[in-house]
Order: structure tokens, then sequence, then C-alpha cells
């Protein structure tokens, strides 16, 4: 079962950007997703790039580092019922800084799925479901006498990397394709472990619906079709996908929800948040944050406590170590010019604030793959 969920490798970037932009270089952006290209479903409007700071949902993903695949295509009969193992071994190094999604589309006929912690949903034809959890979960169809476990039932299909199975009871067809998503988790705030245990969106649903239909109808054909690239394209795909299904879960988050998403969308905190990914590097204080925000600095420290669990000067810190970690990983420059672009006076008080945030110094940090962990 190892094949099944192989990690992506994410290459050595060409030599970072400054900070103020926070931009990938040319050749990582080839390998990984750096935003929503025009063609692809509209940004919701409460995360939608503005004249005063920077699109914060695509600047996150890029220092995430967003990889991704197709891992199974395959033909399930009814009645059947097969159960997957987890993936995930919280114990591993960096584990706590490492982050695994998956996704199943519904090609053909219907079926149940259900997560590790008992979310149930019905499915049927044109569904994209995504886990934002590498957590076991079940999914059948029917009243079969057992449930399959997956490593049994699987084999190696035409793709590599990409396995397939054709199991059941020789009734109703259904197919599926199913993919992965791996990320950092965030340094900052744990935006994706604020997640639901299942996002479900259905391609026939309006304009975006649509959309998302032709990139889920393009994965089954190169599935299909099996050519030599697959794999490139197939990643690029699934990443779009997570983007989208992401954007559209914070248009629709309500108002009381918390966490870094559901910040976004919070007319105070949203506006601070722009002005520090903005300037990152900017010697801030609680005073200054709040009044270009225009909030007072008593509103503000309440806002962000209640949405992120942390006052704004700690939040800066957390950026500013994030952008600082994809730098170490993806560069070869010296942790002094590193931290003083991260707005540190000292290398000793960027190793400092480092370590207070990932747990490890910066050097450990690069030698070790910058949280980089084996699934």
């Amino acid at each position: 079962m190892e094949l099944i969920y192989r990690r992506g490798r994410h290459p050595k970037s060409a030599q970072a950007n400054r900070y103020g932009r926070a931009r990938l270089s040319a050749a990582s952006a080839m390998s990984t997703m750096i935003g929503t290209p025009p063609s692809f479903a509209e940004t919701p409007v409460s995360v939608t790039r503005s004249g005063d700071g920077p699109d914060l949902l695509s600047e996150v993903l890029r220092t995430v580092r967003l990889t991704g695949s197709v891992i199974f295509g395959g033909s399930f009969t009814a009645p059947f019922a097969v159960r997957t193992p987890k993936r995930w071994d919280e114990s591993a190094p960096f584990a706590h800084l490492h982050h695994i999604s998956f996704f199943h589309l519904i090609v053909e006929g219907a079926c149940t799925f259900e997560t590790a912690c008992g979310v149930r949903r019905e499915t049927t034809a044109g569904d994209v479901l995504l886990m934002p959890f590498a957590e076991p979960h079940k999914f059948w169809n029917g009243d079969p006498p057992e449930i399959a476990y997956a490593p049994d039932i699987i084999y190696p299909g035409p793709i590599e990397g990409v396995v397939t199975a054709r199991y059941g009871g020789g009734g109703e067809e259904t197919r599926i394709v199913c993919g992965f998503l791996e990320s950092s988790e965030c340094l900052f705030a744990p935006v994706f472990r604020t997640l639901p245990p299942l996002l479900v969106e259905h391609t026939d649903d309006g304009k975006v619906g649509a959309l998302l239909a032709s990139t889920v109808r393009e994965i089954v054909t190169l599935v299909e079709a099996a050519k030599p690239g697959s794999q490139m394209m197939l990643g690029r795909l699934m990443e779009l996908l997570f983007v989208e299904m992401l954007r559209r879960h914070v248009a629709r988050l309500p108002r009381e929800s918390t966490g870094w998403l559901a910040a976004l969308n919070d007319p105070v905190v949203g506006r601070a948040l722009k002005l520090v990914h903005a300037a990152p590097a900017r010697r801030w204080t609680a005073e200054d944050l709040a009044r270009e925000a225009g909030s007072s600095r008593t509103v503000l420290a309440e806002r962000f406590n209640a949405l992120l669990g942390k006052p704004p000067i700690e939040y800066v810190t957390r950026w500013r170590i994030q952008l600082a970690a994809d730098r170490l990983r993806g560069s070869q420059e010296s942790i002094a010019s590193i931290a003083a672009d991260a707005g540190y006076e000292s290398e000793a008080a960027f190793n400092r604030a480092f370590k207070r945030v990932t747990g490890v110094t910066p050097g450990r940090w690069r030698d070790e793959g910058g949280g980089t962990a084996t699934v």
C-alpha cells in the first residue's frame, strides 16, 4: 500500500525573492501551485485581492508548496464495501508541520462515504470529495457480506504510481478516481487542521460547478488514456481542485466561525492580515497595526484572540518565520541574510524566534528538509 500514497518531491527553487513580494521562483512555480489561473473559477468576493493588500489565501498556498497527484482509479460493483488504512504517523519527525489531504471523484454510480470520526455522506456521479486528513475511511454500496481492506484488492495500473481495482458483487457499477494533496502545515496558524473532516462539491451546481466538472473530466481522461507525462498534468489538476474547494469553503463560512480562514472574512482582522502580509519585515507595533487597520488596539487584540487564539504581534512573528522557513528550504541563502530580510536585527534573535515557533534551529530545519516527513 505504500505505493498508493507515495509522496511528491519539492525541487529546490532558484534564488528566492525578497520578503516584500514573497514570490516563488519560476523554477519552483513549474512544480508548485502558485494561484488559480484566470480560466478557473472566480475567487469569492471575501477573499479576492484588493487594492490595499495581497490575495492572502493564494500567498499562503505559495509558501506551503502544494504538490499532489492521482493515486487510484478503479471500478466497484454493488454490493461492495471497502475500508482504507490510516496513512499518517503523528510520531514521525516534523509530523505536526506536515499535511496530507485526499480527494475522491465519483465518476459514475453512487456510494456512501464515512470518515473515521463518523461523518457520513451519500455521493453520486459528479461529486468531488475532499478529506483534509489522512485518516482511515470507508465507502460502500449495498449490503455486502464483508468489508474489503483496500491494500488487499489493488494492483498496479497503466500509469506509474497509480493503482487500480475491480471489485464487488457484479451489480451497479461505481467508478472512483482518488488523489492526494501534500503540503507543509502553516507555522503562523493551523489553516488545514481547522477544515471539517469532509468537504463535498457537486460539479453540476451552477457556473463554478461546471468549471469544476471540466477539471474533473480532464483528470478522468488523463487517467483513462494513461499517456506518458500524465502524472505532471494530474498533479496540477489536483492542486486546482484543492484551491477552488478551499476558496468556496471560505466564502461559505458562517460569521461565528474561528480560525485563519474565518479571519479572512473579518473586516478588522482581515485588513490587519493584509497589512502584515504586504510588509512582514516592518517593525510592527500593536498600535501601528490597529491604527492602519482602522481599529483600536483593544478591539484588534480582542478580534485576533477570538479568531486566531493569539495577539497580533505573535501572528506577525509566526508569518515572518513561515516566510523564512520557506526560503531556508528552497534556497542556499545564508541564515544571516534571511534573518535580516525577515526584520531581525541579529541572527541570534532570529534563531531564538525560529526555534520558539518551529521547535528546531534554522540550520536543522534546512538540513532535515524543512518539515518534510515520510508518509
